[in-house]
Parts: structure tokens; C-alpha cells; sequence
């Protein structure tokens, strides 16, 4: 049956009108995850036509393999992949914390299909500095690692309980309420309040570097704004996640864009899981 899925979307794939965008930037999917919306991020993946595809980190959640979790919405995920590279497509997979086994591959190329740690990209001109973050968040190195695991799996198990009151919830005609998310944001900013924060540490080096764009996932919170210093300013980007937002950073016609995939038309029947 998994194989039945995966004929049929790959042959939706090659059938539906795509969307041309120069460069399309997701991060944070956490494949191997039951909070991971695999499904909604396939028809995201089929609906568009980049030059260039970047997942910047946390494709695969590696810390949670041993749950023995990985559907056929999630195998699609990594074929819908492939297939972009098979095509010609550049894609570069950045490495992130929940994959940092993947970070001894570095340098790996399979067709057009990169293995990185970070990448520099010369855009229309301008100088973007692209990686995954984790790096500079002291929250999720050393002796954090494993509470940072455990708390994976008590969101895994949070998540489920939130999948479950929101389908009574439907039942009744009710919104969606996202009791994983608020637990998360709530950890975040205890974490937050007791370690450095790397986006201040990554925009500080980025602008000491010379760099135009500093883009990062990681904290699965979308953003785009102005960073300035004593030393200058930069554009600090983040791409989101697809646990929570289901968002990615999109260039197309000189400028960048986040695109919110619960905001867009093609994907209102589409129901959230």
C-alpha cells in the first residue's frame, strides 16, 4: 500500500502546474517524528518549481529512530526529494542538531544532491550566509543534549494528546488549538532565559563577515527582519519548521518571501493532521 502512495504521488507530482520560484528554503521537518507534517509539506513540494531547493537542518530526527516511527507520507517526503535532484535541481541538504550524524557525510553528493554544514550563496548581487544555527545555541550542546532529547519525546507524546482533543474539537465545529505549540514556546523561553542567544551571536559574526543574508532555522519561528550593529547591518531570515508554522523562505522576483502554507487557497481543503 505504501507503494501504491508513492506511484500515485509521484505521478500527481509530474502532472500538476507548478509554481516558478528561484529558490525555495525549508527546514525542521523532523522526518521520523508523529508531530511532523510530512503530508502537508509533500503538497507543498509538488506545487512548486525551484531553481534551487535548500533544507536547512532537521530533515531527518535521527534522536527519535527508535521509536521505530516513519510513515509512507515520510519515505514520500525523501523520493519527492530525490526526485528534484534526479531532475537536475541543485538541492542542498544543510545538516542540523537532530541530524548531526549526518554532519561525518559532509561534502557527499548524490546527482545534483548536496550534503553540507553551510553554505554561502551569491544573490543578485548580495552575500547570503545559510546553515542551520545550532551551532551557536549552547541550549542543545554538551551536557544538554540529552534533556533536549527526553523533551523531544515528551512533545512527541503532547503532540498525540493535542492531535486527539482537536479531532473532538472539530466534531463540534470548534478550532484547532495547538496545546504543543504553547509548550514548546513556554520551554523556549525558559531555555532562553538561562543560555545565549544564537540568533545575536550568528548576526553579529554574519555582519563581522560581510554577509547581506544570514538565514537559519532551527528555532521553528518564521521570521524576517533588519539586524543592525556598530559594525553594520544584515537581513536575518529563519524558515519556520513543519511541525507547527508549515512555512518556508521563497526568493522570487529580486525579493524574499515567507510562505505560510495554512494561508494559502490551493490548500484550504487540505485539512492539518
Amino acid at each position: 500500500m505504501s507503494v501504491l502512495f508513492l506511484i500515485l504521488g509521484m505521478y500527481y507530482s509530474m502532472q500538476a502546474e507548478r509554481r516558478k520560484i528561484d529558490i525555495c528554503i525549508i527546514s525542521d521537518i523532523h522526518l521520523g517524528t508523529r508531530a511532523c507534517h510530512a503530508a502537508e509539506l509533500n503538497h507543498y513540494l509538488r506545487s512548486i518549481d525551484p531553481t534551487i531547493l535548500i533544507i536547512n537542518g532537521d530533515w531527518l530526527d535521527i534522536w527519535n529512530f527508535g521509536a521505530g516511527y516513519f510513515p509512507h507520507e515520510h519515505i514520500e517526503n525523501i523520493f519527492l526529494v530525490l526526485d528534484y535532484a534526479r531532475q537536475g535541481v541543485p538541492v542542498y541538504y544543510l545538516t542540523g542538531n537532530h541530524d548531526d550524524d549526518m554532519r561525518h557525510f559532509s561534502g557527499y553528493k548524490f546527482d545534483t544532491l548536496q550534503l553540507r554544514d553551510e553554505i554561502v550563496l551569491h544573490i543578485d548581487g548580495k552575500k547570503h550566509w545559510i546553515f542551520h544555527g545550532d551551532k551557536y545555541d549552547l541550549s542543545v550542546g554538551g551536557s544538554a543534549r540529552w534533556l533536549a532529547k527526553l523533551g523531544g519525546r515528551t512533545y512527541d507524546t503532547i503532540f498525540e494528546a493535542n492531535r486527539l482533543v482537536n479531532s473532538v474539537r472539530r466534531k463540534y465545529g470548534k478550532e484547532d488549538i495547538l496545546i504543543s505549540k504553547y509548550v514548546r514556546d513556554k520551554v523556549k523561553t525558559i531555555v532562553k532565559s538561562n543560555v545565549q542567544d544564537f540568533e545575536s551571536v550568528a548576526c553579529e559574526i554574519g555582519i563581522e563577515q560581510g554577509y547581506d543574508y544570514i538565514i537559519c532555522g532551527h528555532i521553528h519561528k518564521p521570521q524576517m527582519r533588519v539586524v543592525s550593529s556598530d559594525k553594520g547591518s544584515a537581513t536575518y531570515l529563519n524558515s519556520g519548521d513543519w511541525l507547527e508554522n508549515l512555512t518556508a523562505l521563497e526568493y522570487a522576483n529580486g525579493a524574499w518571501d515567507i510562505f505560510y502554507y495554512q494561508h494559502d487557497l490551493r490548500f484550504k481543503g487540505i485539512n492539518r493532521t
